[in-house]
């Protein structure tokens, strides 16, 4: 006797997404990651040590370690421009910061600056701690992402590789678990083409980065970022993970780490750990968005 068979098809496997798809879909997700981080605080732990100051005749004269505790908060001037961390330190090795409150209060609520200069400001209080000869104020741990604003990306040329962590990282580091991914996500490699670069030299001169982002190419999710700025004058390096926060209900930034180094022998390197994310509250005045 015959037998009818019925033949089913099985699902049909989803084709892997374009480049151009993933990062259309990395750019939505950073617009909402920042809306949603813009409503939490964190903690941070943030040691930089100073390995070796430029090399001239005089003594080391500054310290070569300091330990930073800060509430992190990511603010946006009323009249325009990106999303700008600021770094509220309260404690410096172990000695709380006295004019905490009078200098939020310059920065905040004093004057009316156009949103560049206002930006200006918060970045160099956030940096005003800082050891060593080497100036900078890239150090806060999403400033990568704007890399991957969609107004941003025409500047850089990207590619996917194979990588699987940046390569300041070591075995051990990514087995502990901080800088790890699955084979799912994708390194995704950039380089800044465009002249008016977004990192600039202390004499206001382009310097062009690069490195890689992590990606779940599905969501767009960013966990991990590499940030190279680099010329024949220095070198830069920051590397930042991130992980899902329970009580936020999204991925944050966990721990970031951070190597420069110049031609004239200075050295630095820093690690911040981030904790204790809460939920807070914003004032609007009329110049920006403040904690309370």
């Amino acid at each position: 006797m015959a037998c009818a068979c019925l033949l089913i098809a099985g699902p049909a496997s989803a084709a892997e997404p374009t480049l151009a798809t993933v990062l259309e879909r990395a750019a939505a997700y950073v617009a909402d990651f920042h809306q949603q981080l813009a409503g939490v605080v964190a903690e941070e732990r943030y040691v930089q040590e100073v390995k070796a100051f430029t090399k001239r005749a005089g003594q080391l004269t500054n310290p070569m370690r300091s330990e930073l505790h800060s509430d992190l908060l990511l603010v946006r001037p009323a009249k325009g421009g990106g999303w700008t961390e600021f770094r509220d330190v309260f404690e410096v090795n172990g000695i709380p910061v006295r004019d905490r409150s009078d200098r939020l209060t310059r920065l905040f609520l004093e004057g009316s600056p156009s949103a560049q200069e206002q930006i200006g400001k918060i970045l160099d209080e956030s940096s005003r701690f800082n050891i060593g000869d080497i100036k900078r104020n890239i150090n806060t741990p999403v400033f990568a992402l704007q890399i991957l604003e969609q107004a941003n990306q025409r500047r850089f040329k990207f590619k996917r590789t194979n990588d699987r962590v940046p390569v300041t990282v070591t075995k051990e580091d990514a087995a502990a678990g901080v800088f790890r991914t699955g084979a799912e996500v994708w390194a995704v490699e950039f380089e800044e083409k465009q002249s008016g670069t977004l990192i600039k030299t202390e004499r206001l001169r382009d310097l062009p980065s690069r490195g890689r982002f992590w990606i779940d190419p599905l969501t767009g999710r960013v966990l991990m970022s590499e940030l190279i700025a680099k010329n024949r004058q220095i070198a830069a390096t920051v590397d930042v993970s991130y992980q899902s926060e329970p009580l936020v209900g999204f991925l944050v930034p966990v721990e970031m780490r951070e190597n420069y180094q110049d031609r004239r022998g200075a050295h630095i390197e820093g690690v911040a750990e981030y904790g204790r994310f809460r939920q807070f509250q914003v004032n609007v005045d009329e110049k920006f968005l403040i904690k309370k």
